[in-house]
């Protein structure tokens, strides 16, 4: 007996000397991973004592902040949750703790990776690293702690693949593993953890489908898959875990229908199937859940009507079936879901009445049923729904009057019955929602005037009445409230002056009054409103100045005062607001110049001054509104010419100057608007010719020059403008060739121009007359005897030489004029196309480039004899041949050919052809060519360089 009793002292000594160097290790171990932290004020208790022994470091650990110790010394938790620490675990000896059983860093600032050391906590069964920084995987070696039972790590930065090893913790019972950045698909090892109980995956990037093997998780009571990137159908293994409470997988890309096995799960709260792809109808075993309290599926594409068995839902307090394509009425039987607190369904195609059982929702507080097609009266009934906070039923199809029980909402905020058929006079009863802050009821039929009432209206922030047939004053308490901050009454029949009460409202933003009968002195009809950003009072009877009171309001970003009465000057002060993006003041009595102090708006993108009476010069200080899209100042007295720094607006698509007196050309510079749709210059004092340069308007579709005085040729570049559909150049000097364009089709958009002649009803053919024609045999005929004694003196020429470069130096050409004779009778003049190195070009007078040395040709073809070139040849030594072929009835075809070499160039047979080159009679020369159309004659006088 006494040798036991020593065994067991040999014993106990032996394990106490164990444990104290267990402990004394685990001692050292925390203090060298403190000392790796950035920051660890609070493990300021991790410390020796003075003059300690080793003798006496047993149990100094078990005192440390969060640190617990089994009986017999060793450390067995460790909570350092919400300590504020910062730092890694990289200097963390997990072998010195075998014994530990708890572990918590939740909500501390930690970071990078979890070690795969951590498998050395054999006995862990709580691990919390939630909240943190922690990035990189998952390490697959965390599957090997088999007795864990709670693992937490949501809330980090974690990344990778969530490991199949966690099949491997079958006494997992909770399981959170949300809000990082796992990706890749759900293991179906998952299924495995038979013990599971709660399952977050939430807030990663998870994707591929749902794994069936859950189905085998029948301890389950929370499923969390939210907001990931899952696919594909919801397995309908899901209906197996009946002791399922609260089921989310909202927010995904889930198609297919929801299973009908649903019905099974007797116990679920809360179904959270919303904002996925989900399709088909909304199975009716729904209605079996008698236990759920939340039922959301909004944001899907369900059809379908909705099912009658939801009222069997008595717990039922939300419901959300909004944004899908659920159809048919309403059942009467959601009427019996008393529970009932919010009940949104809108933006489907649900038809029929509003059922009266709504009556019955007591408890209701938000009712949404807009964006449907609603239609028949609105039930008096929802006037017992005194908990309604909030009540939208607009964009539908209702009608009949708003109901007067409306006054028994006494809870109300917000009142939505907007864009319906509703009629009749508003009810003075709705100025008994003293709590109400949003009063929309626009696009109606309603009528009469607005209650006095509505002064009682204190609380009230918006009030949309616009797109009515109400009529009447304004009552003149209707803003005491002062809160007002939204306006909207345009579009009705208002009169008389707006409300002295408005002036006190100093955080309205908006105002819309425009559209009505309203009048009064505009200077002082509104008070001090510093936080106005939009102001309309367009289409009233309003009078008085733009004083400079008006510069007070710095936040206006719309100023929108059209066709009232406004007179006086537009002030300076105006260049102050410099939030302004939309001006409009037009169609008023506006007088004197446009203030430069405009140009300061540099957010401008609409300005609006057309139809008053402003004089002066166009400010060449617009061209500082850079991000101007819209600019009218026509119908003024404006004169001078077109500023060039409008060039310098270049997202400008629309410009107006049009019913002026401006004149001069165009300036060149307008050209460069390559957005530019829409430009109407008619009306003024314009001259010059139309400049080909009209090309680079890539974007026109409007173009009017009408009643100007231009003069010259409508270029034919015209004709490639494929963006152009209406072009109006009538009134003006303009003569020659209408180009082929579908924007002159109409023949009244080109009248008054009687140089002008074409193919267009209602214009000659451009053809010359009869005298012309007896005028131009005597020249052929004179030119050829001409030639035939010239040939005397020369040899004939039989190869036509290539033009050198330096006849650009010598001399340039103004004209070319062909005259060809087919026969004794037909006659006919050609004005030829511009020809450079395309086929063809726009028409302008011959040019000599003096710095390249380029000979450029103008050559104008009637279009009664040739209409287009149809090809450009390459001739060899460098030069471009061009051909240009008569209408089918003629031969005549005529190739012009340039070469820095002497070639010779053919053409197919024509009689007689001879070319005037330049108006001077030392710069002639004719061309010849023989019948069969093998021999080609160029014949110069005068030292004429590229002619022999």
């Amino acid at each position: 007996m006494e040798a036991i009793q020593i065994l067991i002292l040999l014993f106990l000594f032996f394990m106490t000397k164990v444990s104290s160097l267990e402990n004394s290790e685990q001692v050292f171990a925390l203090t060298k991973w403190k000392s790796s932290l950035e920051n660890s004020i609070s493990l300021s208790s991790w410390s020796f004592p003075p003059h300690y022994y080793n003798s006496s470091i047993n149990g100094i650990s078990c005192s440390w902040y969060g640190v617990s110790c089994h009986w017999d010394g060793s450390i067995n938790k460790l909570n350092l949750s919400s300590s504020g620490l910062k730092g890694t675990l990289y200097k963390f000896s997990f072998s010195s703790f075998p014994n530990l059983i708890f572990l918590d860093l939740s909500k501390n600032e930690f970071f990078g990776h979890i070690p795969h050391q951590i498998s050395q906590l054999q006995k862990l069964v709580y691990l919390n690293f939630s909240n943190n920084q922690f990035s990189r995987n998952i390490p697959p070696e965390i599957g090997n702690l088999s007795s864990l039972i709670t693992l937490h790590l949501w809330g980090n930065n974690i990344s990778g693949s969530i490991p199949c090893e966690i099949g491997n913790l079958k006494s997992l019972v909770d399981l959170q593993i949300g809000i990082n950045l796992l990706d890749g698909s759900i293991p179906p090892s998952i299924g495995n953890l038979s013990s599971l109980v709660t399952l977050i995956l939430w807030g990663n990037k998870l994707s591929g489908p749902i794994p069936s093997s859950f189905g085998n998780l029948s301890l389950l009571t929370k499923l969390y898959l939210y907001t990931n990137k899952l696919s594909g159908p919801i397995p309908h293994e899901i209906g197996n875990l009946r002791s399922l409470v609260d089921l989310e997988v909202s927010n995904n890309q889930l198609d297919g229908s929801i299973p009908f096995s649903f019905g099974n799960l007797s116990l679920l709260t809360k179904l959270y199937l919303h904002g996925n792809k989900l399709s088909g109808p909304i199975p009716h075993e729904i209605g079996n859940l008698r236990s759920l309290v939340d039922l959301e599926v909004s944001n899907n594409q369900l059809d379908g009507s909705i099912p009658s068995s939801f009222g069997n839902l008595s717990l039922l307090t939300t419901l959300y079936l909004y944004t899908n394509k659920l159809s048919g009425p309403i059942p009467h039987e959601i009427g019996n879901l008393r529970s009932l607190v919010d009940l949104e369904v809108p933006n489907n195609q649900l038809d029929g009445s509003i059922p009266s059982s709504f009556g019955n929702l007591s408890l209701l507080t938000t009712l949404y049923l807009h964006g449907n097609k609603l239609s028949g009266p609105i039930p008096h009934e929802i006037g017992n729904l005194r908990s309604l906070v909030d009540l939208a039923i607009s964009n539908n199809q209702l009608d009949g009057s708003i109901p007067p029980s409306f006054g028994n909402l006494s809870l109300l905020t917000k009142l939505y019955l907007h864009t319906n058929k509703l009629s009749g006079p508003i009810p003075h009863e709705i100025g008994n929602l003293r709590s109400l802050v949003d009063l929309e009821i626009s696009n109606n039929q309603l009528d009469g005037s607005i209650p006095p009432s509505f002064g009682a209206l204190v609380s009230l922030l918006s009030l949309q009445l616009f797109n009515n047939r109400l009529s009447g004053y304004l009552p003149e308490n209707m803003f005491e409230g002062g809160k007002i901050q939204r306006i909207g009454l345009n579009n009705n029949a208002f009169i008389g002056p707006i409300p002295k009460s408005i002036r006190n409202c100093s955080n309205l933003n908006r105002i819309r009054f425009d559209d009505n009968l309203l009048i009064g002195d505009i200077s002082v009809s509104f008070g001090l409103h510093p936080k106005l950003k939009f102001l309309n009072l367009a289409r009233n009877s309003f009078h008085g100045e733009l004083t400079e009171k008006w510069s007070r309001f710095k936040e206006l970003e719309t100023l929108i005062l059209s066709q009232n009465k406004i007179t006086g000057m537009i002030p300076r002060e105006l260049g102050v607001w410099i939030m302004l993006h939309h001006i409009d003041l037009s169609s008023n009595m506006l007088v004197g110049n446009i203030p430069k102090e405009l140009g300061n708006l540099k957010n401008m993108l609409n300005l609006n001054l057309n139809n008053n009476q402003l004089s002066g010069p166009i400010p060449k200080e617009l061209g500082l509104l850079t991000q101007l899209l819209d600019l009218d100042l026509s119908k003024n007295k404006l004169s001078g010419s077109i500023p060039a720094t409008l060039a310098d607006c270049g997202p400008l698509v629309s410009l107006i100057l049009s019913h002026n007196d401006l004149h001069h050309e165009v300036p060149p510079e307008i050209f460069t608007l390559s957005h530019m749709s829409n430009l109407d210059l008619s009306h003024n004092l314009l001259d010059g010719e139309i400049s080909s340069e009209f090309q680079r308007l890539q974007s026109i579709e409007y173009l009017n020059l009408s009643h100007n005085h231009l003069s010259g040729t409508i270029p034919y570049v015209f004709a490639d403008m494929h963006s152009l559909t209406f072009a109006d150049v009538s009134y003006n000097y303009l003569e020659g060739s209408i180009p082929k364009c579908n924007a002159f089709s109409n023949a009244s958009l080109l009248e008054g121009n009687k140089g002008l002649c074409g193919d267009i009803e209602g214009f000659q053919r451009c053809t010359i007359s009869g005298e012309h024609k007896h005028l131009g045999s005597v020249i052929v005929v004179l030119i050829i005897l001409g030639a035939v004694v010239f040939l005397s003196v020369r040899i004939m020429c039989k190869t036509v030489t290539g033009i050198g470069s330096s006849i650009g130096n010598r001399f340039l050409l103004s004209a070319v004029h062909v005259l060809v004779s087919l026969d004794s009778q037909q006659w006919y003049q050609s004005h030829f196309l511009n020809l450079t190195d395309q086929p063809a070009g726009p028409p302008g007078r011959s040019s000599v480039d003096q710095t390249t040395n380029r000979l450029h040709h103008s050559l104008w073809w009637s279009p009664a004899v040739i209409t287009k070139p149809t090809s450009r040849t390459t001739v060899s030594g460098g030069g471009v041949g061009y051909e240009l072929e008569p209408p089918p009835h003629h031969r005549l075809w005529w190739r012009w050919h340039r070469s820095e070499n002497r070639k010779t160039t053919t053409a197919p047979p024509i009689e007689v052809a001879v070319v005037s080159i330049g108006n001077h009679s030392r710069h002639k020369a004719a061309l010849a060519r023989s019948k069969d159309g093998h021999r080609t004659t160029v014949c110069g006088s005068g030292g004429v360089d590229g002619f022999s």
